[in-house]
Formats: structure tokens, sequence, C-alpha cells
């Protein structure tokens, strides 16, 4: 998918009202549950790899020291 992540969102938006008004076909509504998975994924994996660039800057004895950015759970999974 070319579009950025502001238009995947949108259009996931625009999936899951329309599958909420129940105005669509089974067959239809099982197509746009298939699109709306298929468009999480990608969002999910963008926001994967921003997560992957975030540094922080930690104090660290009175200096500023550059960090990755740690999630809890990758923290817990080091452990």
């Amino acid at each position: 998918m070319s579009n950025s992540f502001e238009e995947q969102m949108e259009e996931l938006e625009e999936i899951v009202e329309e599958l909420e008004k129940g105005e669509l076909s089974l067959e239809d509504s099982v197509s746009k549950f298939e699109q709306g998975i298929k468009i999480s994924k990608e969002c999910n994996k963008t926001l994967e790899e921003a997560e992957k660039k975030i540094t922080i800057l930690v104090n660290q004895d009175g200096e500023m020291k550059e960090e990755n950015f740690e999630t809890e759970e990758q923290k817990r999974r080091r452990y």
C-alpha cells in the first residue's frame, strides 16, 4: 500500500463505519472486514517501524545520553 499512515487510518475508519451501519450484505461485509484487517496490519507495521526509530534522551550522571526507545514488553523480553 502506498497511502500514508493517516490516509490508511481514514480508510480504516470509513470501513468501520460501513460495517457498523449493518447495511452491507454478508459477502460485502466479509470483504470489507478483510480489507480492514489488511489495512490494520499495514498500519501496525508502520507503527512498529517508527517505534524502532524513536530515541530518547536519558540524564545519566549529569550527562545527556541518547538511547534507543524500548517498550516495557521489549525490556521484559530482554531479561
